[in-house]
């Protein structure tokens, strides 16, 4: 069963799920976004057969918002947040 909110289906040794978690980390730092939940797709037979070629996985109430990379601006769309300007 997938945990409400924001989830991160990852496995353990994936380089893309630590990427996802990271570019997450630094986006929280920028915005408010909800907290992530991370959950090991290989934890459940059904979410490895759903999802066990596509971590990471970002989802959001059981909906997908992306696979492999973090898609900020869809996060950020949902999440009703208007990504911030950031100055150079």
């Amino acid at each position: 069963m997938i945990p409400s909110g924001l989830v991160v289906l990852s496995r353990e040794g994936c380089g893309l799920c630590q990427d996802m978690l990271h570019d997450l980390a630094e986006l929280e730092r920028a915005q408010s976004v909800p907290p992530v939940t991370v959950v090991d797709v290989d934890s459940d037979p059904e979410l490895a057969r759903q999802f066990g070629l596509k971590v990471p996985v970002l989802l959001i109430d059981g909906s997908v918002i992306c696979h492999y990379t973090l898609n900020s601006k869809e996060l950020l769309r949902l999440v009703g947040r208007a990504p911030a300007i950031i100055p150079r």
